[in-house]
């Protein structure tokens, strides 16, 4: 079990993935060549990381998957850690990068931008493994290609304290203004919250005509910050910092609200109250992250070789325990140290993950294809402002 020095740092990486400005995709996509076959590895490799994505033993001595890759494929791993998605971005920008670990929200960035290149899945022999539900998705492909190797996922869950609440069936116990639990709910402190209101509207008050929590026009948004406006009466903690939750429900301050599995996990670990998580009827928010190779990489070869590396069985096993997250190769489930982890994270659970709406930058550029209608990242930066008054 990673120490929670680590756990703090990816959290927060997560945390921050969904923070910054805006960038407004291209309006057409640019011709970046795909890689047609594997050649010998060039000794070295650069990468973007979020923090517990490349551990080479120097944060705990029995974690180590990059010094094993460098062993087994001559490849030097020099991997840089980022803090948000903006500065993943930015990076990838400077060409000076082999790949990058992109979450939903900078992926198609980078596909438009013109800094990620198109991948030969052909060429990634784990990439057969990988779970279905990962592959072709809105973050990741563009017209059926992929755009880079789903790495691991998660669900923004509703956690409770099974002690004192009945296992919740709906997000209404969080965000109706008569909710029993008024003052003891917790919320995520980000304008992407904005998208967990979303879609309980979408299934709420299905006249709003909301297809996609991320491509809302200014009707739509107007009335999920108008629901965001009133929970805050009755959210008792807003929460980014993963410690501050954790307290919060061991304290008694919160009882339930949105939150993280491995949250989840960590607060049971302490035993000091029991919280239990759901997916509600309503579905979930939620985050995949994916290997992107970059369109001007100096070490494509080295690249495409720890793709296959870092989604194989026994190293994606690794990483999903360390970070807690689900493992993108299903076969991974088999090389857990703890045999249940898969069964605690979904990992194999198609019907969870289709309830899950993964994050993604809204742009004025509707994602559910409207055309240029939505509201974007900026617009609900300030709407969030109003809303936390």
């Amino acid at each position: 079990m990673r120490s929670k020095k680590i756990i703090v740092a990816s959290l927060a990486a997560i945390g921050l993935a969904v923070s910054g400005a805006t960038a407004t995709m291209a309006a057409s996509l640019p011709k970046v060549p795909m890689m047609k076959s594997l050649g010998k590895g060039e000794g070295s490799l650069n990468i973007i990381v979020w923090a517990g994505y490349a551990e080479n033993g120097s944060n705990d001595k029995t974690v180590d998957w990059v010094n094993p890759f460098t062993k087994a494929t001559g490849c030097k791993v020099n991997a840089k850690t980022a803090g948000t998605s903006d500065e993943m971005v930015s990076l990838m920008k400077t060409g000076g990068y082999d790949g990058v670990s992109a979450s939903g929200d900078a992926s198609l960035r980078l596909i438009y931008g013109g800094q990620a290149a198109p991948v030969n899945t052909a060429l990634v022999p784990n990439y057969a493994n990988i779970s279905s539900f990962l592959k072709n998705q809105k973050w990741n492909s563009v017209n059926g290609v992929m755009y880079g190797v789903p790495h691991g996922w998660g669900a923004n869950v509703l956690a409770y304290n099974s002690a004192k609440v009945k296992k919740p069936t709906s997000w209404s116990v969080v965000f109706d203004p008569k909710s029993p639990y008024a003052g003891k709910i917790t919320a995520y402190d980000s304008p992407i919250y904005i998208a967990d209101a979303a879609m309980y509207l979408m299934a709420k008050q299905p006249s709003l005509g909301i297809k996609n929590p991320y491509a809302l026009d200014q009707k739509q948004l107007d009335a999920a910050v108008a629901l965001l406006k009133g929970q805050k009466k009755i959210v008792g903690e807003y929460w980014s910092d993963y410690t501050k939750s954790v307290q919060s429900f061991e304290s008694g301050n919160t009882l339930l609200g949105s939150s993280w599995q491995v949250i989840a996990n960590i607060i049971n670990g302490d035993k000091k109250v029991k919280v239990d998580s759901t997916v509600p009827s309503e579905g979930a928010t939620g985050w995949s992250d994916t290997w992107m190779i970059s369109s001007k990489a100096k070490h494509p070869n080295c690249m495409y070789q720890w793709m296959n590396w870092i989604t194989s069985p026994k190293v994606n096993a690794q990483v999903a325990e360390y970070f807690g997250e689900a493992p993108s190769n299903q076969a991974a489930c088999t090389k857990t140290a703890d045999k249940t982890f898969c069964d605690t994270y979904h990992a194999k659970d198609a019907a969870y993950a289709s309830k899950i709406w993964y994050w993604t930058t809204p742009t004025a550029d509707c994602v559910d294809g409207r055309g240029n209608v939505c509201t974007d990242y900026a617009k609900w930066t300030q709407a969030w402002t109003s809303i936390k008054g």
